[in-house]
């Protein structure tokens, strides 16, 4: 009987390393993808060497890199080293997508890890001026969108059935397999969100915009990115169809991807029975008519100006896609302004392209509370399950379950305060500081005018570490970093 030889077995961080090799050549070919640009924008031709060097180069690297593990038996994944693998295979995106950038000339490492950040984040902050960028960089922005949104590891999978697949794929934040094969689930994520932005393109085109413009606006909106092709955003457009659109793409963008597979197959009954699609649309009634009230207040000028703002602005912060429809927030009244630092931190729903806590953590905090003073009211004796509507069947949600929402959620809010009090440090009024980094944290990317080109590196590197924890979902970054932090100590004591 053949044995397989020691070295034939690729375990431990030769196993990391093979698979960020795999992630290195998908973002080398991402890094070449807005190079087809240049067929309908021949005169930006001169740009094209900013991305096919970098793009290139990562290919080759990575290439080299899956021989490690290829054609080898894998051997063991350790303890948490897939959460190594997710939170690399994001750094090494962001990192040498800002290569392109900074071959400019116009932005500096911080300027170019920011945006970038932003992009594959879902964030939508910029320090772009758009209204003069190149179409082939404004392209470059919408397919880091596009890629950030569906998940680097998912987009992997999709391609490379594997061992451990199944554990990356949960470890990126995906709790929406639609099939029992991995790779069939994440090829069907993928046309159902390539179907939704093709949709939106021609529904755009078909009420006055350019194809260009379609595109983008299309994947910034699914993605719930926020990323436009002009500086007044969707208000440039100043249309209520283009609006109306936008607000159904941003609605779709912050859904799980298995609720959307209800709606496909015409299960309407259970994808509105659905505990984050109930609690979504209760939020954006229940905040309607606060924000018209407050709206009348020298930003609207009738009624009904004040409904089409306010319906929007709802959506685009509960979503936390970032589009804007009026100039600025800078007029905006403090308590406006506190109910959309209240949507950005809620956020969209688990499993989605949205950020934030999510709506079904809320949900169940909300719950938990309305449980709790029942049980306080009614007999003792008396035995309840506690459960929700989710993917069309009634869930329990037990009380493991509910301590580890309320863990999170108090995270979360610590990492909010963290971040705001830097900016208050920053000279920055604490209304302004809770707006932007709620907005960066929740990868929303509404701002208030802290982050721009101009800003300082403390500012733009605390937004860039929020944007990259509250994509990743705080959890695995912190795991990642505590796996390799032992890892280097028990490296020490061998050699020591």
């Amino acid at each position: 009987m053949q044995t397989v030889r020691k070295t034939e077995i690729a375990e431990g961080y030769r196993l990391i390393f093979g698979y960020l090799g795999y992630i290195t050549v998908l973002v080398g070919g991402i890094i070449l993808l807005p190079l087809l640009t240049l067929i309908f924008y021949p005169n930006e031709a001169g740009n094209a060497k900013y991305f096919a060097i970098p793009g290139i180069c990562a290919i080759l690297v990575g290439y080299m890199l899956t021989f490690l593990i290829r054609g080898k038996t894998k051997g063991r994944l350790h303890q948490n080293q897939d959460a190594v693998i997710v939170v690399f295979s994001w750094i090494i995106a962001i990192v040498l997508s800002a290569i392109p950038w900074m071959l400019t000339g116009q932005y500096n490492f911080t300027q170019a890890v920011f945006e970038t950040t932003s992009g594959y984040s879902t964030t939508g902050l910029s320090v772009v001026a758009v209204d003069s960028a190149p179409h082939i960089f404004l392209m470059f922005r919408s397919i880091m969108l596009f890629f950030g949104g569906v998940g680097l590891v998912l987009v992997m999978m999709s391609v490379l059935s594997d061992t451990y697949g199944m554990r990356l794929y949960n470890a990126e934040g995906h709790s929406d397999q639609l099939s029992a094969n991995l790779a069939k689930s994440a090829r069907l994520i993928i046309s159902i969100y390539a179907g939704y932005i093709l949709a939106g393109t021609l529904l755009y085109v078909l009420f006055g915009m350019s194809v260009f413009d379609a595109l983008n606006n299309s994947i910034a909106a699914l993605s719930t990115g926020g990323f436009s092709t002009h500086g007044a955003n969707i208000g440039y457009y100043d249309s209520v169809p283009i609006e109306a659109i936008t607000i159904v793409l941003m609605l779709l963008g912050c859904t799980n991807f298995l609720v959307h597979l209800m709606l496909i197959q015409g299960k309407f009954k259970a994808f509105f029975q659905h505990c984050e699609v109930k609690f979504m649309l209760f939020l954006t009634a229940f905040m309607m008519p606060f924000f018209m009230v407050l709206l009348m207040n020298g930003i609207a000028e009738n009624l009904g100006d004040s409904a089409r703002i306010a319906i929007f602005q709802i959506v685009t912060a509960l979503t936390t896609t970032g589009f804007q429809t009026v100039p600025g927030f800078q007029t905006w009244s403090p308590a406006l302004l506190l109910l959309m630092i209240v949507l950005m931190l809620i956020g969209g729903g688990a499993g989605s392209t949205a950020g934030g806590m999510k709506l079904y953590r809320v949900y169940v905090a909300m719950k938990d509370v309305g449980w709790s003073m029942r049980d306080k009211l009614t007999h003792k004796r008396v035995i309840r399950s506690d459960s929700v509507m989710r993917f069309g069947k009634k869930e329990t949600v037990d009380a493991t379950y509910r301590k580890g929402v309320y863990t999170f959620i108090g995270l979360y809010l610590i990492i909010f305060l963290i971040g705001s009090f830097i900016y208050t440090c920053c000279g920055y009024s604490l209304q302004d500081s809770m707006f932007e980094f709620a907005s960066a944290l929740g990868t929303v990317g509404l701002s208030i005018g802290v982050t721009s080109y101009g800003a300082a590196p403390i500012i733009l590197w605390t937004a860039s570490v929020g944007m990259f924890i509250g994509r990743l979902e705080i959890y695995i970054v912190f795991i990642a970093m505590a796996r390799i932090g032992k890892d280097i100590g028990n490296r020490f004591e061998r050699n020591g």
